[in-house]
């Protein structure tokens, strides 16, 4: 794109994405530094002129979710008071999405605070990637623009044309989802009840739908610790599923995660790169990585040039 008022600048947490976007999109990567001072605060200062500009920032906020969340707000912060025209906060990973409402008493909903920080420090609109719960869209007073990965792995798993497929959603909340990945691939939809006992600690409690002598594909949008994944690969092959496939958006891969993985039966996993991996996770052969650049491009691309942006909404 040849249009010196368009910029794109990125934090720490995963410049390879924003990179791979500027590709995309025919267009260099916005110069700035940021660093720490010696007692660890964040230094940020932008080395280009960015007046009347329309800027997006690239920067999912995963762990260490707070350094990069605080670097995200104070980089706002330097576009807004360097007077640029519009600035749009890229999320491919959205933090704290998982704290979206009052499930216990006297808790935060700490994703409504996430999209309050952002608009006080100067988001004029968002672009996130296949959020955890989409009603946090209503969160923002500004526009946000919610682009799901579905398209990218629908087509991974078509091209890999597993023999009779079932789509599993490991939980309630994520049947939409998986309903929509299933109509996609022609395929039945199976649904785990998944019941909770702990902070990140769920246990598999009962399958609905038939997955005996069927290959299965079990759709998330965060593998995070993936002691839930695992349980459900467990529970489908007890089933008498003949082979389990599984699918997210974001790897997180926390904590014991990788070792879960590696030692299950789960024959592979496929994630975007929405956050980067772990060397441990990229080591894992079991793991494969697809790119969401193209689509964050194409909704860039259609924002900064006014354009629809409903087809991607798919």
């Amino acid at each position: 794109m040849n249009d010196e008022r368009f910029k794109i600048f990125s934090g720490t947490a995963n410049p390879v994405l924003a990179e791979s976007i500027c590709r995309h999109l025919d267009v260099p990567l916005g110069k700035a530094m940021l660093g720490r001072f010696s007692d660890g605060e964040i230094y940020f200062q932008i080395l280009e002129n960015v007046r009347g500009a329309d800027v997006f920032v690239v920067q999912p906020c995963h762990y260490p979710v707070d350094n990069h969340l605080l670097e995200l707000l104070l980089m706002i912060d330097a576009f807004k008071r360097a007077s640029a025209w519009r600035i749009t906060a890229v999320l491919p990973y959205y933090c704290y999405a998982r704290q979206d409402r009052k499930d216990k008493p006297r808790v935060p909903i700490s994703a409504k605070l996430v999209a309050d920080l952002l608009e006080t420090a100067g988001a004029t609109r968002a672009l996130t990637l296949d959020l955890h719960a989409p009603q946090i869209q209503g969160y923002f007073d500004v526009p946000v623009d919610h682009l799901f990965a579905s398209p990218v792995l629908v087509e991974y798993f078509r091209q890999l044309d597993l023999p009779d497929l079932t789509v599993v959603s490991p939980d309630a909340g994520g049947v939409e989802r998986a309903r929509f990945f299933a109509k996609r691939l022609d395929a039945p939809l199976a649904i785990v009840d998944k019941r909770r006992v702990d902070v990140d600690v769920s246990e598999v409690m009962h399958l609905i739908g038939d997955v005996k002598g069927r290959s299965t594909l079990i759709l998330d949008d965060i593998i995070d610790t993936a002691g839930t994944l695992v349980k459900t690969a467990e529970a489908l092959l007890k089933e008498g599923s003949t082979q389990v496939y599984a699918a997210c958006t974001h790897a997180v891969l926390s904590g014991p995660a990788v070792e879960r993985i590696a030692k299950s039966q789960i024959k592979e996993v496929v994630a975007t790169d929405s956050v980067p991996l772990s060397d441990s996770a990229r080591a894992l052969k079991k793991i494969r990585v697809l790119s969401v650049a193209d689509l964050l491009a194409r909704g860039i691309r259609s924002i900064h040039e006014e354009t629809s942006i409903s087809e991607l909404f798919i």
